[in-house]
């Protein structure tokens, strides 16, 4: 059993009546839907409007003739791909070659015979067909691509992911001058142990949510999510020396935010927020389920920062305080002891001042 013909619309082109007559009727004979134009700037016009798979163009047409308007559809990125078949009665060879430079797929001159017409229409449909498959095949393929993409950029921060991308198989940086933030919610553990699945996971997922939209709005780098623990770090895959002011913002804005977090039976959520700048080593681990992640004093101390500190408040270590003290309000919350490291003089990150 034959398979059913492919329609396809064709608009023919030419100023007098008669060959548009003969030239529809030929194409509506093979199957095809035809739409007339009796001069070259209707036939813009309906390309611009409506969608065709084939143009058979007259040359000697009033107000705009067929040279015009292939210089025209030259420039149109997505008129261009439409084939034209220039039917004239102009049969100089000049003609022709001036045709084709300007884009023409073919030149059958006047009178023209049906089945030459038909042979000539049936190829450049078939190549038209051949080229829109190859162009939705690319789509989809571009498509999947940004898909892989975006799900790298989720895991991975951007420069780190094209480093992966251009062949990189070993990343592992020492990074001199950072400044790494965690931050939890207070007693969360306690009434997770007590509550749904759905309630913990719609919980953690609405307050993540907002501060992966302000870690984004600072320019700082997400690196993990740890149970209720979240991990930020600035000045990692960039050089940028305010690195510990844009994380202090960011502590600000966590905290202003965490104003309207409440638990799914109602109750607020305090968080707790630590900061320390200083080296890190950082790197790619893994293969198939690959994490970037860092290593080092630096973290361990934001970390103690953060576990040490009063719920609802932003703790922060010497280092930071250093660097901020002359943009940022401060209160003494004295020496507390950060494991492995003895006493430590540490800091509440009130405002800006």
């Amino acid at each position: 059993m034959n398979a059913t013909p492919l329609i396809s619309k064709i608009l023919v082109a030419d100023d007098t009546e008669e060959i548009r007559q003969l030239l529809k009727v030929n194409l509506e004979f093979q199957g095809h839907s035809v739409v007339e134009a009796v001069n070259g700037r209707q036939a813009l016009e309906l390309m611009r409007a409506q969608s065709f798979d084939l143009v058979l163009l007259d040359i000697m047409m009033p107000e705009m003739n067929g040279y015009e308007v292939l210089e025209y559809l030259r420039t149109d990125a997505n008129l261009s791909r439409v084939p034209v078949v220039v039917i004239s009665a102009i049969q100089d060879l000049n003609s022709v070659v001036r045709c084709i430079e300007l884009g023409a797929a073919d030149y059958l001159p006047k009178p023209f015979k049906s089945t030459l017409l038909r042979a000539r229409v049936d190829a450049l449909l078939e190549q038209k067909r051949l080229r829109d498959r190859e162009q939705a095949y690319l789509h989809m393929i571009e498509a999947e691509q940004a898909k892989s993409e975006q799900l790298l950029l989720n895991i991975l921060p951007a420069p780190i992911a094209q480093r992966l991308k251009t062949g990189e198989t070993v990343i592992a940086d020492n990074c001199p001058d950072v400044t790494v933030m965690f931050t939890d919610l207070v007693d969360f553990t306690v009434w997770a142990g007590n509550a749904s699945a759905v309630d913990v996971v719609n919980t953690l997922n609405d307050i993540f949510i907002v501060f992966d939209e302000l870690v984004e709005r600072y320019e700082l780098e997400k690196i993990k999510t740890s149970g209720d623990s979240y991990m930020v770090v600035g000045g990692l895959t960039s050089s940028r020396p305010d690195h510990a002011e844009a994380m202090a913002e960011l502590a600000l804005a966590m905290k202003a935010a965490s104003v309207d977090f409440h638990r799914r039976d109602g109750n607020p959520i305090d968080i707790r927020v630590g900061l320390h700048s200083g080296p890190v080593v950082a790197g790619v681990i893994g293969r198939k389920k690959f994490l970037y992640d860092l290593w080092g004093d630096t973290v361990n101390i934001a970390s103690r920062m953060e576990t040490l500190c009063l719920p609802g408040q932003i703790q922060v270590s010497p280092p930071v305080y250093e660097r901020l003290q002359d943009r940022f309000m401060f209160q003494e919350r004295g020496l507390i002891d950060v494991k492995g490291k003895g006493a430590m003089q540490t800091y509440l990150l009130v405002g800006r001042k």
